[in-house]
């Protein structure tokens, strides 16, 4: 492949160009096995290339700690050498939440198997079948883009209730959230003490999106339950079930999601 912009040759498909400073790609999905993964580079809404990377166990048992982090920096510096604006990923939990937390390029999870329309995976432009979740992605690329949040997450966090429930797993799980680019503001609720026990200590769920895009963070420990009121970016109830959906793999990520 070669840079579209100057046509020097590019060692790897949709890879910035340091000749002219061109982006050749400005989407990446990474789709996640337990030992390698799969990179297809995007330009808008057309695939200009995959590349795969692969790692193996000593044994075969899963990944040592050091195998898997050298694995998912393998995987970040694919992604690095083509500088996307966003990476969507899917797959095998562990190398997804480590390749992560090494890159700085806006990261989403996306669903792990999503089938274009009629349940069939779309075309590459090429003739090609995309992967399910490849498809997934550019159906959804000409969607109006939400609005990312650069206010620090300790200041997203307000109310006439400050008092959290779960203590320290409490406040892990309103920071999760926090996090997220696209969330404006928590707002702590009340808390409930007459809820059904619980016997695996804090979990917390975000629930479905009102019709304005916002949603709840539930938590609940003990017999206490907390509802806060999370304000998104988005603009309906599909654009906040997908910041919902992205709170809850965040959530089970951080070992807190109560399914």
């Amino acid at each position: 492949m070669n840079c579209r912009r100057c046509g020097t040759p590019l060692r790897k498909p949709g890879d910035y160009c340091l000749t002219c400073n061109t982006a050749n790609a400005d989407a990446v999905v990474a789709e996640f096995a337990e030992d390698r993964a799969r990179l297809t580079m995007l330009d808008e809404d057309a695939v200009v290339g995959e590349t795969t990377v692969t790692t193996r166990p000593e044994s075969d048992e899963q990944l040592t700690e050091i195998q898997l982090r050298n694995f998912a920096g393998r995987v970040a510096d694919e992604i690095r050498r083509k500088r996307p604006d966003t990476v969507y990923a899917a797959g095998a939990r562990e190398p997804l939440r480590e390749t992560r937390a090494q890159v700085h390029h806006e990261f989403y999870r996306v669903p792990d198997a999503k089938a274009g329309p009629g349940g069939d995976a779309a075309s590459d432009g090429d003739g090609e079948r995309a992967s399910p979740v490849v498809s997934w992605v550019l159906e959804r690329r000409g969607d109006r883009a939400l609005e990312v949040v650069e206010t620090p997450p300790r200041e997203k966090i307000g109310g006439s209730h400050s008092t959290l429930i779960g203590d320290r797993k409490g406040r892990k799980a309103v920071s999760t959230v926090a996090q997220h680019p696209h969330v404006k503001k928590i707002v702590p609720g009340p808390i409930d003490a007459g809820g059904t026990g619980s016997r695996t200590g804090l979990r917390a769920k975000a629930t479905r999106a009102g019709t304005n895009g916002n949603v709840r963070l539930l938590l609940r420990d003990g017999s206490s339950v907390q509802e806060n009121r999370i304000v998104t970016t988005a603009m309906d109830r599909e654009t906040g079930e997908r910041v919902r959906e992205d709170l809850n793999e965040a959530l089970r990520d951080a070992e807190l999601r109560d399914e």
